[in-house]
């Protein structure tokens, strides 16, 4: 969406090789799940290695992918929450965590995020990472916030919905409106907080980079 092909191209010819992730990567695709691109895995390397965040909530865990490159990019301190509702993708992102060097760092709720999310107590993660059902971010976005200590950081995968964001509503066939609609609503709910500070990134499928200020 964001780069041309030869551009994506290029980055990742630039990356260096790590055997446990790539695998894992590759698997994943080749079974059509999603996980996290390339360039926001990079990305999410970048804002660890500034912020040093010891505390890390990740809100839609599906089979364990993101979680574990965010537990490798953590401080050893470094502690992740993950949440995930689906059984068979929390079974296999615990086979996952298994079998990996950093699954000792992570904890995983299985429940839906909205129940996940009123049980953990107030202001008590540095670092949020929100890639869940895109048309449930609002919903859950009261409580990430509740959670989410002064001075920590919210980045929200996936806000430009491979570019139907930037259609208008009428363009679009009905079964994509709700969703724009939805995330339309979850970015002015972003930029409109004066306890926010929020910037649209340009990278992978657009980031919402916040930062809660108060």
């Amino acid at each position: 969406m964001i780069y041309g092909e030869r551009l994506r191209v290029f980055l990742h010819a630039m990356d260096r090789p790590d055997a446990f992730f790539d695998d894992l990567r590759m698997k994943e695709e080749a079974e059509g799940i999603p996980i996290i691109r390339k360039e926001m895995e990079s990305f999410l390397q970048v804002l660890f290695e500034m912020k040093k965040p010891e505390q890390i909530l990740e809100v839609g865990t599906a089979t364990g992918y993101s979680a574990l490159r965010m537990a490798s990019f953590a401080p050893e301190y470094g502690r992740i929450t993950t949440i995930e509702k689906d059984a068979l993708r929390a079974e296999k992102a615990r086979g996952a965590f298994e079998r990996s060097a950093w699954g000792g760092r992570i904890r995983m709720i299985e429940s839906d995020a909205q129940d996940a999310l009123k049980d953990l107590e107030e202001d008590s993660f540095d670092f949020v990472f929100m890639d869940a059902a895109k048309a449930q971010y609002l919903a859950f976005l009261p409580q990430v916030l509740r959670v989410l200590r002064a001075g920590g950081t919210l980045v929200s995968d996936n806000v430009l919905l491979d570019g139907v964001i930037l259609e208008p509503h009428t363009a679009l066939a009905h079964r994509d409106r709700t969703i724009h609609q939805k995330m339309r609503a979850y970015l002015r709910a972003l930029r409109s907080n004066d306890a926010l500070v929020t910037s649209i990134v340009p990278i992978g499928d657009g980031a919402a980079v916040t930062v809660k200020i108060s």
